[in-house]
């Protein structure tokens, strides 16, 4: 055990989910920061470059906000961001990633690798089994939950 290491693991919470999505996302802005590109266009560029069919602008928004839960207008400027870049480009309705789109892709997935290695270093296999259990049940629960507001506010 480490210095750093607790003796007795806090339980866990919507405080320490948070804390450690920012801790793991601050690793990956730092990588994309160096390529000038910032988390939401890195995801706008992953769900382009992962549909199964070339997505409309509307298709890549719902896509963005699955994934965020931001503000569509917030996607649609990122959309417009990694247009102005070159980094998508519009092919009649759809959006298209960009071979230097993809190339970057790769390029941050490369950089930040090893970072993500050790940060997910020497934890059980069951641990991340249980890890991984907890949090998609926590995503499927707030995801409900934020539906039925979004729903309440539109009435």
């Amino acid at each position: 055990m480490t210095a750093t290491t607790p003796t007795t693991a806090p339980a866990a919470d919507a405080r320490m989910l948070g804390l450690a999505h920012y801790a793991a996302r601050g690793v990956l802005e730092h990588v994309l920061g160096r390529h000038g590109v910032t988390f939401l266009q890195q995801i706008a560029l992953r769900a382009a470059v992962t549909a199964d069919t070339p997505p409309t602008p509307d298709e890549l928004v719902a896509r963005i906000r699955a994934s965020v839960k931001g503000d569509p207008a917030d996607a649609r400027a990122a959309l417009d961001t990694l247009r102005a870049k070159a980094l998508l480009v519009a092919d009649g309705p759809h959006l298209l990633p960009t071979e230097a789109g993809r190339d970057l892709l790769a390029t941050v997935a490369a950089e930040a690798a090893p970072l993500s290695a050790r940060v997910w270093s020497d934890i059980p296999a069951e641990d991340l089994a249980a890890a991984g259990r907890v949090l998609a049940l926590v995503t499927e629960r707030a995801d409900r939950e934020l539906a039925a507001l979004e729903r309440a506010t539109e009435v």
